[in-house]
C-alpha cells in the first residue's frame, strides 16, 4: 500500500520545482492557474523570491502547495500510483487535491484564504514555536498544560519530536523546564503560533471561504491531522479545516493508522525531506522516499 505525503510550511526554499518545470514545461499550467486565482506571479515567487519573501506565510503556503502538486504530477506522468494521501498541516491541501476531493482551482482558492487569514492573525498577536527533542510527547503536553503562560503541544511529529506553540513568554517558560530535563530545544523561525488557540481569528475568517467550496468524497484513503487517522466522514469539511488551523497535527497517530492499514511505501512530494525522515524514525520495515526535484523524480524506484 502506497501513501503520498505532502510537505508543510517551513520546507520552502528558493527555486523549488524549477528543474522539474524546465524538464516538463506542460506543468506550467499549474502555476498559471494559481497565479490567476492568487492575483500574483506564483512562478516568480517560487523561482526568484529570496528566503525572506518566500518565508512569508502568504507566499510560502501557496508556493509549497504548488511545488507539491508539480512533483506529484511529474511522478504520475511516469507511472506513479498511490492508495492514500496525508499532508502535514499545509500539506493537507495538496493531499485533498491529490485525492480528488477538490479541484485545482478550489485548492488555490482555499490556500489563498488560509494563508491570508493566518498571516493576518500572526501579525495581530505575538506567537512563537519550538521543536522539543528527546522528550516523550505526553510529557511535553503535560508540561505545557501546567505552564503559567500559554504554551501547547501542537505538532506530534514522531516519538522523539514534538513542536510546541504559544506566546513568547509561554515558550520561554517551558523551554527552561525542558532544558532542565536535557531536552534539545530548537526555536522555529515562524511568524506565529500555528495550530494553537492564538490562530482562532484565522480559523473563523477562513471558514467563510471554505463554506463556498464543493468537497467530494476522495478517490483514495485520506488521513487527517485533526483526527490522527483515516477520515471517512466528509460531510462538513469547512468546519474540519477551520478546526485544523487551531488543532494539533497528530502525524504520529496518522502514521500508525496507515501502517496498521497495510501501508509500507511512503512517497513525500514537495520541498524538503522532513516527512520522509519522520516516517523512518517512526515506522519499521517500510520504504520512504522524497520527490522534490528532477534528480529525485528520476531516481526514485516508485513507478509501476
Amino acid at each position: 500500500m502506497t501513501i503520498s505525503l505532502f510537505s508543510g510550511q517551513g520546507s520552502q526554499y528558493p527555486g523549488m520545482g524549477k528543474d522539474i518545470i524546465e524538464a516538463m514545461p506542460d506543468l506550467l499550467s499549474v502555476y498559471e492557474t494559481g497565479s490567476d486565482i492568487l492575483g500574483t506571479d506564483l512562478k516568480k515567487i517560487c523561482f526568484e523570491a529570496d528566503d525572506a519573501e518566500l518565508s512569508r506565510t502568504i507566499n510560502a503556503q501557496p508556493a509549497i502547495m504548488t511545488t507539491s502538486i508539480i512533483c506529484l504530477k511529474a511522478a504520475q506522468s511516469k507511472g506513479f500510483v498511490f492508495d492514500g494521501v496525508a499532508g502535514h498541516s499545509l500539506g493537507e491541501y495538496a493531499a485533498m487535491y491529490a485525492s480528488g476531493m477538490i479541484t485545482l482551482e478550489d485548492a488555490f482558492r482555499l490556500i489563498k484564504a488560509r494563508a491570508a487569514a493566518m498571516e493576518e492573525a500572526a501579525a495581530a498577536s505575538s506567537g512563537a514555536m519550538a521543536a522539543i527533542m528527546k522528550i516523550a510527547p505526553e510529557k511535553v503536553a503535560e508540561l505545557c498544560d501546567n505552564a503559567k503562560e500559554y504554551a501547547a503541544a501542537v505538532n506530534y511529529n514522531s516519538p522523539v519530536q514534538t513542536v510546541i506553540a504559544g506566546t513568547p513568554e509561554g515558550i520561554a517558560e517551558v523551554s527552561e523546564v525542558f532544558a532542565g530535563l536535557k531536552a534539545r530545544i530548537i526555536p522555529l523561525n515562524v511568524a506565529g503560533a500555528f495550530h494553537s488557540k492564538l490562530m482562532q481569528p484565522a480559523a473563523d475568517k477562513f471558514y467563510e471561504t471554505a463554506k463556498t467550496i464543493e468537497f467530494k468524497a476522495p478517490e483514495v484513503r485520506y488521513y487527517s491531522n485533526v483526527t490522527g487517522g483515516e477520515l471517512t466522514d466528509f460531510s462538513n469539511m469547512p468546519e474540519l479545516l477551520a478546526q485544523h488551523i487551531v488543532s494539533p497535527v497528530r502525524f504520529t497517530s496518522e502514521l500508525a493508522a496507515m501502517s496498521e492499514a497495510g501501508a509500507d511505501r511512503f512517497v513525500e512530494f514537495g520541498p524538503g525531506k522532513t516527512l520522509t525522515g519522520l516516517v523512518k524514525k517512526t515506522l519499521k520495515d517500510v520504504t520512504a522516499v522524497s520527490i522534490e526535484n528532477k534528480d529525485t523524480l528520476e531516481g526514485a524506484a516508485i513507478y509501476e
